[in-house]
């Protein structure tokens, strides 16, 4: 009988098809075992299976029926096959269990858009106040989307400032190694190197990415894709920089690993990678790997995917940054927490996007959020044929696609498209004003 140690490993290995069929076996012998039953589902939800997940969670609840941990992860899967309401329900118990279980808190309030009727303001307010500074994270986050909800945007900010703050301070993080890296990115992956680029083949059995800043659109573009009949997405994947280190081999740093990188096989690269979504099990032609900061691969998807789409979301840079400080992400983006890390960032990204359009004309589809909203039939049109896909009215309705998503954006893309989002920052340009000054220092412009 296999165990999860074993999983993980044919997981980082490629083996994705050995380690689904382990998983299930271990599941097997989780009927009497809840912690079992707790740990099989955590690495079901590492595989985007979040189904799955669900029906181990269920059961892990139903053998430990008080366990806040696991009805906090049982929650999470309701929240990502959008049963919000159900989701709602066992955090409510979770913080009746375990009221320094401050996540909790915060999961609850990105669960829909609060009303002055139904919101948890007061409760957060007085949590907040016992709990400092331990709970300034995750509870200065739930009060900042709550107050938001209600149009209280000065006072909102203040409670933000407070959350990022505090997590800033956790984290070991230098934004300038992540410039470092994406300006080697631009070195190595130069003319002469790009110019081995196979001709891009019209394969509609290819992967499509979908690359972009965090909070850029990108789960939105997922939804409409996967709402298409010959599309599946999976979600938000490691398997490409998992491949790319494989490819790449050992290396003594980040550094060495770029430089490797770019002289790696690149056919075996991409056969590397298929292999490893095969073994999730594909049952549609083309199938979607919304990864938002695969835009670091695009010269490596170039040359070792030929037959791949991507599609780049692009947003205004204010209202960009501003989205990401304003979600508390746990273990992804760490520039995202202070508003010149997130301007210094964007400034990176914005000149890696220019070297690729550039070196790699035609490589990848620019998509603006603010088109997308204001016309998204047109928009949708275009995205489906660059992908080459025919047109389906079920794009247009893809809040009723019942696939699962298990990003920031979860409740939000359930919803029909809106222009709320449109030139949000400025409701609080003032308290954004060292953000639009380290963004005009990167050449980047904020009208």
């Amino acid at each position: 009988m296999p165990d999860l140690r074993q999983v993980e490993a044919l997981l980082r290995s490629g083996e994705t098809r050995a380690a689904l069929t382990a998983l299930a076996a271990l599941e097997a012998d989780t009927a009497r075992d809840a912690t079992l039953a707790a740990r099989v589902a955590e690495t079901y939800t590492h595989c985007g299976r979040h189904a799955d997940a669900r029906r181990c969670l269920q059961r892990a609840a139903r053998l430990s029926p008080d366990d806040p941990h696991v009805l906090y992860n049982l929650a999470a899967a309701e929240m990502a096959l959008g049963h919000f309401d159900a989701a709602e329900a066992l955090l409510d118990r979770v913080i009746r269990l375990s009221p320094d279980d401050f996540d909790a808190w915060y999961n609850r309030a990105t669960l829909r858009r609060q009303s002055p009727a139904r919101n948890h303001v007061a409760a957060l307010e007085a949590a907040i106040a016992k709990a400092a500074p331990r709970g300034d994270v995750a509870l200065g986050y739930a009060l900042a989307k709550e107050l938001e909800d209600l149009g209280e945007y000065e006072r909102a900010f203040r409670y933000l400032e407070r959350g990022a703050a505090a997590r800033r301070r956790q984290l070991a993080y230098r934004v300038e190694a992540d410039i470092e890296a994406i300006d080697a990115i631009i070195a190595a992956f130069d003319a002469s190197i790009l110019a081995a680029r196979p001709t891009s083949v019209q394969d509609a059995s290819g992967p499509v990415f979908v690359v972009g800043l965090p909070r850029s659109g990108t789960t939105l573009v997922d939804r409409i894709l996967a709402s298409h009949p010959s599309v599946e997405s999976f979600g938000e994947l490691n398997d490409l920089p998992l491949a790319v280190m494989r490819a790449a081999g050992r290396a003594p740093d980040k550094l060495a690993l770029i430089r490797q990188a770019a002289r790696c096989d690149f056919a075996a690269l991409g056969r590397d990678y298929l292999e490893r979504i095969a073994g999730y099990g594909r049952t549609r032609p083309r199938f979607v790997d919304k990864t938002p900061l695969n835009f670091l691969y695009l010269g490596l998807i170039a040359l070792a995917l030929p037959q791949a789409r991507v599609v780049h979301l692009r947003r205004d840079p204010l209202d960009s940054g501003y989205a990401m400080l304003k979600t508390l992400f746990r273990m992804g983006y760490p520039f995202s927490y202070d508003q010149e890390d997130i301007a210094r960032y964007y400034g990176a990204y914005a000149r890696l996007m220019a070297h690729w359009r550039a070196r790699l004309p035609g490589a990848f589809l620019d998509l603006d959020y603010e088109d997308l909203v204001a016309d998204q039939e047109r928009s949708t049109r275009r995205l489906l044929d660059y992908c080459g896909l025919t047109f389906d009215p079920a794009c247009l309705a893809f809040h009723r696609h019942d696939g699962p998503t298990a990003t920031a954006s979860a409740a939000q893309v359930r919803e029909p498209v809106h222009t709320r989002s449109i030139r949000a920052s400025r409701r609080v340009a003032t308290q954004l004003a060292p953000m639009i000054a380290a963004l005009r220092a990167q050449g980047v412009e904020v009208a």
